[in-house]
């Protein structure tokens, strides 16, 4: 719905809409939007209008019996009950619930034959009366409309009555043990009835038609997104129904592609949902003898022992004869480094034997799902699984796109009879961003999940209430979202960064950036191009200088702008990046940064990573440098360890010199900054000191060179509380005073202890 235009503009446009023969100008979800924004500011005809609107969808929908269309059509008519799209539903909608009814009935399993005993016969003309009075007593009334759709309804009817009657007297001609029965009569009802019922539907406005009955194609085009994908198998299906004619008409052709086909995508791409499709095509143009999917994975096909795989294995192929045997996450049959004891292979191999041996040959579709680059190394692993798998019979499912990710809410919410209002759509699109950090995002799956959480969340905080308006039953607001897009913190990053000690060039540093990137976020807003900027960082300094600190607030003011989705930290070391033989550091550091992905990567002591050529850190760091231009936009690394060494480790790698463009220098703390964070640290404690303590530090502090900064504050902290306990163990006193209490003597000894004599 066009935002621009106004009201009377949208008013007439609701209005001009009279006949169910073609659909509203507006969808289910527009609709309610508008109703929900204007419903007191628009005139009775046009409420009328939109009231019959979300009619017609929900009986296109299916709703036959639906309580909330009743409610609608009576709201319809309420404000206008001469509206002709009003009337018309209501006559349809009768004509679809007798449908319904009839469809229920399963007329073309009903006979009697002349060898059935007379009880059987008994038995089964009453529970046919029984069905048949059903349908005569849950008839609409009479029908005023004279179009061919009520002709046939009052036809069915009389039809009806005619084989109630002659099943009533059957019975009785039965129960009096008199042979005769008119079971020709009764027979040509029954086939008359399935005639009429056929053309019944027949008369159903196209729109009706096609959401009652879908074929393969139908569904699949009604699919989100796939756009490519869709293509493929409209082409493949008239490729199949072509060979099958030419088949039909005596030609034969020995390179069939077969139907074994392998679907990759990542999670939530709608493998399963293509396999089932498949199935039905293949059904459809009478390629398999069944539309059913036999669905498996490797806990059901992999035994324990020797022989059980094997037997597994044919045992699911048996089943899915004249079907499909789909396999999901076919990859995980052959683990890479298995051991004797584990026998994929053995299904593997047994089901390369069932493609092509005489027995299972073409009677059945195998069809392997996995993610992409899993797939594709499983299968270059088997040649003999590979070479059934023609390169046309392989189908790539992408990620869905972020508007089709909404399509996809929107709809999940509606088949739940909820929708979104506008600003929670857009809302819910940055909870869903921020669920899309590496490729286990699950797609649409996730996407389901979220919707289902925001319905949780809603009837969870608001008690039921019979008399509230009913679009509010249906509405889901951005209020509804906020447990699910909290960026609340404790402390507001920022105001942690200034509550530090010191610090202040490199403060001044992180305003700048975080000053940019908010102001980047508002251009983009209004149409600017923004600027590209570099966040991976360098800090250098000696230990305890705050570097460690600094990044985790630093992460989180990222995830404040918004340009992180997840906003952790993950500290690592050459430990965690390197290994001892070749091929797996770059493993060890691929699965490092896939951990802090939506994050920040900090790296202590980088430096430590390049120890030569020959050394295995060069492969941390070349694997490094491709993970942060593969995930440019959802990663930031910072690199920290001393000045000297991270200049000359930086300049030595071209790579990292290009992406390493923002230096913090993180510098000593002088006395004063060291004894205003020896006071933090100790009232953190809940402890105190008094004037001659301070005296004594800053006296230490001014004439010793400090190594550690803030670490040795800590450790210096620790020893003196451990003194005062010592002094403190035989004193019997009730005075806490005397406990918070940290004396002269107490960092006296902490400082011999920790520099010894000579300082």
């Amino acid at each position: 719905m066009d935002k621009n235009r106004n009201i009377a503009e949208l008013e007439q446009e609701i209005i001009n809409w009279d006949t169910i023969e073609s659909l509203p100008p507006f969808n289910e979800v527009e609709v309610l939007r508008f109703l929900d924004t204007y419903h007191d500011k628009i005139k009775n005809k046009t409420l009328a209008s939109l009231y019959s609107m979300l009619s017609f969808y929900r009986l296109k929908r299916n709703f036959s019996d639906d309580q909330i269309t009743e409610v609608l059509l009576e709201k319809a008519k309420k404000y206008d009950e001469t509206q002709s799209a009003f009337i018309e539903i209501i006559n349809f909608k009768s004509y679809f619930n007798f449908y319904s009814s009839l469809e229920q009935v399963n007329f073309e399993n009903w006979s009697i034959r002349e060898t059935d005993f007379g009880s059987v016969k008994i038995k089964k003309a009453k529970e046919w009366k029984d069905e048949v009075e059903n349908l005569i007593n849950d008839k609409e009334k009479e029908m005023n409309s004279h179009n061919r759709l009520s002709e046939i309804y009052n036809e069915i009817i009389d039809e009806l009555n005619n084989l109630k009657e002659t099943l009533e007297s059957s019975i009785e001609l039965l129960e009096s043990r008199r042979a005769v029965v008119p079971m020709q009569e009764l027979n040509d009802y029954i086939k008359k009835l399935i005639k009429l019922r056929i053309d019944f539907h027949e008369q159903f406005p196209d729109i009706f038609k096609t959401s009652i009955y879908k074929n393969p194609l139908e569904e699949l085009d009604q699919m989100v997104g796939l756009e490519d994908v869709k293509q493929y198998i409209h082409q493949y299906y008239h490729y199949l129904k072509y060979q099958k004619e030419r088949k039909d008409l005596g030609f034969q052709m020995v390179d069939e592609p077969g139907l074994h086909m392998i679907i990759t995508g990542n999670p939530g791409t709608g493998k399963t949902t293509i396999a089932r499709l498949l199935a039905a095509i293949y059904y459809e143009l009478g390629l398999l003898e069944t539309n059913n999917l036999i669905e498996v994975n490797r806990s059901h096909l992999v035994g324990s022992y020797v022989g059980q795989s094997e037997e597994n294995t044919v045992g699911f192929v048996k089943q899915s004869l004249g079907g499909i045997l789909f396999i999901d996450e076919a990859y995980s049959l052959k683990r890479e480094g298995q051991s004797g004891n584990d026998y994929g292979q053995a299904v593997i191999d047994t089901l390369v034997s069932s493609m092509t041996s005489k027995e299972y040959a073409n009677r059945f579709a195998l069809i392997l799902a996995g993610y992409p680059e899993e797939m594709r190394q499983f299968l270059w692993s088997n040649p003999g699984l590979r070479s059934r798998f023609p390169e046309q019979n392989h189908i790539v499912l992408p990620n869905f796109k972020m508007k089709e990710l909404l399509k996809i809410a929107e709809d999940t919410a509606l088949s739940n009879d909820y929708f979104f209002t506008e600003e929670a759509l857009n809302r819910f699109e940055s909870v869903i961003e921020k669920s899309r950090v590496d490729d286990s995002f699950g797609n649409a799956r996730t996407v389901r999940d979220l919707v289902l959480k925001a319905i949780f969340k809603k009837g969870a905080s608001k008690p039921p209430d019979s008399t509230e308006n009913w679009i509010e039953h249906m509405r889901i607001a951005s209020s509804d979202l906020d447990i699910m897009d909290d960026n609340s913190s404790e402390d507001q990053p920022m105001q942690r960064l200034e509550q530090l000690v010191g610090l202040n060039n490199v403060k001044q540093e992180v305003k700048k950036l975080s000053s940019f990137v908010r102001v980047q976020q508002k251009r983009k807003k209004q149409g600017f191009p923004p600027v590209p900027i570099q966040l991976h960082a360098v800090f250098s300094g000696n230990p305890g200088t705050g570097k460690t600190t600094v990044a985790k607030i630093y992460s989180q003011i990222l995830k404040e702008c918004g340009l992180l989705k997840r906003g952790h930290f993950v500290l690592a070391s050459r430990s965690d990046l390197v290994a001892g033989f070749v091929g797996q550091t770059a493993i060890k550091t691929k699965q490092k940064v896939r951990e802090a992905l939506g994050g920040v990567l900090f790296i202590d002591e980088a430096y430590s990573l390049f120890r030569g050529e020959k050394d295995f850190g060069k492969e941390a760091i070349d694997t490094l440098v491709d993970e942060m231009t593969k995930h440019n936009e959802n990663l930031v690394v910072i690199l920290a360890g001393y000045k000297n060494e991270m200049e000359r480790f930086i300049s030595s790698n071209p790579g990292l010199q290009s992406r390493f463009k923002k230096y913090f220098d993180f510098k000593d703390y002088n006395e004063v900054e060291l004894l205003h964070i020896t006071k933090v640290h100790i009232n953190s404690y809940q402890y105190d000191i008094d004037n001659d303590v301070e005296a004594f530090l800053k006296n230490k502090f001014k004439e010793n060179k400090i190594e550690g900064n803030a670490r040795f504050i800590v450790n210096l902290i620790d020893e003196a509380i451990q003194f005062q306990a010592l002094r403190m163990v035989d004193i019997d006193t009730k005075n806490s005073e005397l406990y918070e209490k940290l004396k002269k003597e107490d960092f006296q000894n902490a400082w011999l202890t920790i520099r010894g004599k000579n300082d």
